[in-house]
């Protein structure tokens, strides 16, 4: 089976990108464009360093309400966006859990926080938790685990059949990261403006009523995943079964804004069909 709605991918002003679609059991739908061209990831960095921070988590490295990052603030905290650190300075904005402040910050302090408990630089936990037993021998974690990843929708694919249909983390690790963290909180949600409330998980945007928003206007609210400056996204949509990437070699901006919705709608109604 072949996806005639991946095909919308020509029509975005980008010079180069590459899109795909994969089921919860792994059986890969259809990709379009460059699938093992390497492109920075961005922010879609985050739910990779996440999953190697549940990984840590599960191995015993370290707990999730263990202290981490600014005072008061725990791993939690820390993944879900509401430790109270500024978006891209180590300096404290606010008390933990007082407000969703999406941080790039936060996640470097994570990244500190894993390689002291495990005694393994964070690229290379990574590299040994996720990315090698995936089979994503195109990804590599290049600096900051908030936004230096670079990879492609080959190795994206493995990625997201693994948060549909967990093999490295135990299933309920998994269901707790897709699961609302701090109920009600209210913030920004970068490139969309203000979100009350701006729900998150454990290191995965979740779409729940947002709007405006990345994914589709049918896009199931149980939605998850992540978006990047680069022109990246990957969501994984439980109601329809279903993951997609898709990689740009463009800065996000109003292309992004107009072209990701329908992208998605077309996606989404072609499964249906």
């Amino acid at each position: 089976m072949s996806l005639k709605s991946l095909a919308l991918i020509e029509n975005w002003p980008v010079p180069t990108a590459a899109a795909g679609v994969v089921r919860a059991d792994g059986t890969v739908l259809g990709t379009h464009g460059p699938a093992g061209h390497r492109f920075p990831l961005a922010s879609v960095t985050k739910p990779l360093a996440a999953y190697a921070v549940l990984v840590a988590y599960e191995e015993g490295a370290i707990e999730l309400d263990e202290p981490a990052g600014p005072s008061g603030s725990t791993v939690r905290h820390l993944l879900a966006h509401t430790s109270g650190l500024a978006f891209d300075e180590h300096r404290v904005t606010s008390a933990p859990g007082e407000r969703r402040l999406y941080s790039n910050a936060g996640f470097e302090q994570l990244g500190d926080h894993v390689t002291k408990a495990t005694e393994i630089p964070f690229a290379e936990y990574l590299r040994q938790a996720v990315l090698e037993p995936l089979g994503m021998t195109s990804t590599s974690l290049e600096g900051s685990p908030a936004k230096d990843a670079v990879s492609t929708v080959d190795d994206l694919l493995r990625f997201a059949a693994e948060i549909q249909t967990p093999r490295l983390l135990d299933p309920r690790t998994v269901a707790e990261a897709m699961t609302v963290q701090y109920p009600g909180t209210k913030g920004v949600l970068p490139g969309y403006g203000h979100q009350n409330p701006n729900d998150w998980g454990l290191g995965f945007e979740i779409r729940d009523a947002k709007s405006p928003h990345w994914t589709g206007a049918s896009s199931s609210p149980g939605t998850f995943g992540h978006f990047g400056q680069s022109g990246t996204f990957l969501w994984t949509d439980p109601a329809a079964g279903v993951a997609c990437a898709a990689l740009t070699d463009r800065a996000f901006g109003p292309w992004a804004v107009e072209a990701w919705p329908p992208f998605t709608d077309a996606v989404l109604a072609e499964l249906r069909d």
